[in-house]
């Protein structure tokens, strides 16, 4: 049994998806300890054990440890079983992150998948569905497998009750992605969100981009949404020629219009300004697939800003599962490029 060490690196709940997904895709029985030990509320959350039960369902795994708090966890997969599937998280825990878990091994299994997920689809520290609609989601499609995310029911921080469908058509192998260049601009748009709170907020929101970004008029969308409860999101959405990019900030008490806006604009203007194709966030979604890639033999790399410490520690642990060699290259200052390919005289203790 592979045994992580939950406290590693960023030390949070990326150890514990990604280690859930890669057990199942390998068939590597796994032990976490120390689960999100650097967090302040540490062990298993919610929107955590919900992904623990989903993969379990998945593989009629056995599971010991599965509980809320819980600090250790043991995983023993069994075969991935592809069919309709419901996950209710009952929290405004991430729908998102939840799918992130169960995803990578429906795309590689022997039949297609209907998954709905309901929890928070927008909500702080996770990616919005948003994101996975038009950024995530495409660029998984460009590795050979049909993939299908649609938002029915927004939910927003605290007060969760969103709803999203996924339909998965798998491949046997994954094909390789070659992200070097972002290309021509091909859109802009902004997007300001809010659900049972004053429309005034979004409008504020779009106002204070269109003066920081000098975008036309056309770009700006003030938005209505209904939800369980209120929230508040900022969507910057920059569509290039081989990648789309999807930047949000979220509303919080106390925190004006204006902050939420200035604060998504700069991290949209920096990725701009550095003529990458791959933004931080995405660059940390894309690390599983593209190793998964290299298993299969495909080389691919992309090019990205400096890597946070989630994504150090991502390729950290792949690296754990996987026969792959991941290697990272300054090609310029704070210009990184990520290297995936397979390892042919690996000693890892399983492949795909």
């Amino acid at each position: 049994m592979l045994e992580i060490d939950g406290s590693r690196g960023e030390g949070g709940g990326q150890i514990i998806r990604s280690s859930l997904a890669l057990s199942l895709l390998t068939g590597t029985p796994v032990k976490l300890t120390n689960i999100r030990a650097k967090r302040k509320n540490s062990g298993l959350a919610r929107q955590h054990l919900v992904a623990v039960q989903a993969v379990a369902q998945l593989s009629d795994a056995k599971v010991n440890g599965a509980a809320l708090g819980s600090s250790q966890l043991a995983f023993e997969p069994g075969a991935v079983k592809p069919g309709a599937y419901e996950f209710r998280i009952g929290t405004a825990g991430s729908a998102s992150l939840v799918l992130q878990t169960i995803l990578p091994p429906l795309l590689l299994a022997t039949g297609p998948s209907t998954l709905v997920i309901e929890g928070g689809t927008h909500n702080p520290m996770a990616p919005p569905v948003d994101f996975i609609i038009r950024s995530y989601a495409p660029l998984i499609e460009r590795l050979g497998p049909r993939l299908q995310v649609q938002l029915d029911r927004h939910g927003f921080f605290p007060g969760g009750g969103g709803r999203v469908v996924v339909h998965i058509e798998p491949v046997a192998k994954f094909s390789g992605l070659k992200l070097r260049e972002r290309g021509g601009i091909l859109s802009k748009q902004v997007r300001a969100l809010v659900a049972n709170l004053p429309k005034k907020i979004a409008e504020r929101e779009c106002h204070e981009i269109r003066r920081l970004s000098g975008w036309e008029k056309n770009s700006f969308h003030a938005l209505e949404v209904p939800a369980h409860g209120c929230g508040n999101a900022v969507l910057i959405e920059i569509a290039s020629e081989h990648v789309t990019e999807v930047f949000v900030g979220f509303g919080e008490r106390g925190v004006s219009a204006e902050r939420v806006a200035a604060s998504t604009w700069q991290e949209a203007d920096e990725y701009l300004q550095a003529e990458v194709p791959v933004g931080p966030h995405l660059a940390d979604q894309l690390i599983l697939p593209l190793a998964i890639a290299a298993s299969h033999g495909e080389y691919s790399s992309f090019r990205t800003l400096a890597l946070t410490g989630h994504s150090l520690t991502h390729l950290e642990i792949v690296q754990r599962f996987l026969p792959v060699q991941l290697t990272t290259n300054e090609v310029s200052k704070g210009i990184v490029e990520v290297l995936f390919a397979p390892q042919h005289d690996s000693e890892s203790p399983a492949t795909i």
